[in-house]
Formats: C-alpha cells, sequence, structure tokens
C-alpha cells in the first residue's frame, strides 16, 4: 500500500494528513489566529501516523504544500517535510497551495478562483477549471473593480479574502463560497497520490517553497 503523509501549513490552519492510495483516512487540523504551526505541527504527524495504524516505514513519500502563503508557515512545513524524507530515505512532493484549496470547491460549470490574503488590497491568486486544470497562471495581485474582467464564465471565490473582496468584486458571475477559507491536507491526497504516480518529485535538498512576493496592479481595459 502506498502511505502519503500530507503537511499543509501555507495559511493559519496548521493541518495533517495521512493517505492511502490518494485517499484520506486520517486528517488532523487546527486554524489559529496565533499561528501554532511550530508546536503543532509534529504532534499532528504523530498523532496522525498513530491513528493510521502505520509506523513511519510505512510512508512511501511525504507532500507538502508548496505555497504561495506565510512565509514562516511556508518554512516551517517544508522544513519538517525534508526533514522526514531524509531520515526515511523516501522521496518529497510538492503540492500547489492553491489548486489544493481549489479542489475543496465541488462544481460542475465555471471556475475556480483561490485566493489568499497577502495584506491590503493584496492576494495571492489562481483560476482552475472544475477538474482543477490551470486556466490562468498564479499570480500576487492588487485586487480592484477591474479584476477578472476577462471571464466570462460563473467564478467561484474561495479562500480567506472574501471580507475585503466582496465590496469590489461585484460582477453578476462572482458567487463566493464563504466556507471554503483555508487550505487542507484533505484535499492534497488525490493531488500528491497522482504526483507519486508519475514520478513527479522535487529535489529534497534543493526545493525552496514558493513565495510570489511581487505584486501586480490591475489596471482597466477600458
Amino acid at each position: 500500500m502506498n502511505y502519503i503523509l500530507n503537511i499543509e501549513t501555507a495559511t493559519k490552519r496548521c493541518s495533517v494528513s495521512i493517505a492511502k492510495e490518494g485517499k484520506t483516512i486520517v486528517c488532523n487540523e487546527i486554524a489559529e489566529e496565533g499561528y501554532s504551526h511550530a508546536e503543532r505541527l509534529h504532534v499532528f504527524i504523530e498523532e496522525s501516523i498513530a491513528a493510521a495504524g502505520i509506523s513511519y516505514s510505512d510512508l512511501a513519500a511525504i507532500a507538502v504544500s508548496q505555497g504561495p502563503g506565510s512565509y514562516t508557515g511556508l518554512r516551517i512545513g517544508v522544513s519538517a517535510a525534508k526533514g522526514l524524507c531524509y531520515a526515511l530515505g523516501i522521496p518529497l512532493i510538492a503540492v500547489d497551495t492553491l489548486q489544493s484549496l481549489a479542489a475543496q470547491a465541488k462544481i460542475e460549470k465555471g471556475l475556480i478562483v483561490p485566493m489568499l490574503d497577502a495584506r491590503r488590497m493584496e492576494v495571492y491568486s489562481a483560476v482552475f477549471s472544475s477538474n482543477l486544470e490551470s486556466k490562468r497562471a498564479i499570480l500576487a495581485e492588487v485586487i480592484t473593480e477591474d479584476s477578472f474582467q476577462e471571464f466570462e464564465e460563473t467564478l467561484y471565490f474561495v479562500g480567506d479574502c472574501a471580507g475585503k473582496c466582496k465590496t469590489v468584486l461585484t460582477k453578476e458571475n462572482f458567487v463566493f463560497l464563504d466556507e471554503i477559507v483555508y487550505p487542507s491536507a484533505k484535499e492534497m491526497s488525490a493531488l500528491s497520490y497522482d504526483k507519486f504516480l508519475k514520478n513527479d518529485f522535487v529535489d529534497v535538498a534543493y526545493f525552496e517553497p514558493y513565495y510570489l512576493k511581487d505584486f501586480m496592479i490591475t489596471t482597466s481595459k477600458k
């Protein structure tokens, strides 16, 4: 059996899951204002391994959320993942944070826009189809009333930016799924297993999180 440990620490949510053949069987997570990742992460890993009834030697790979997101959160998650990969001699898988956030939206038609807060009106965003194919590259951008005007499809916005973006993004085809706030290791399971089957691994020694710090101001096309 291929067991994969998934680690998500890119936002205020610290999340760990164990997946078996791409299906989540255990998940431990918490979202706190104080960013308790450093204290919680290794406890969650131990608890998840125990709850799954396996040992570290049963793990086939470690998957980590690669960003964009919190600098400190990403460093904590990647450091833990690298350490485990080194110790166990298993591969490291990097999962797009925004794609795993988008995976929580179950839609049949339209597009999914995952957005993570980056202070003021700045966000990290991307656009995915209902089956999680990329329709627009990840951007660090300042949200204005002209953002996403090029899309005619229904756009489903997910992430922790709803509060500050709803008053700006007001087109009729814009829908906010308020219940989906932070990415979770649960949704990493299928994505990491797909990469595992394709041998899509990253170099344990040289891999760095995707911080995406530069911001782009969207201007009107009118």
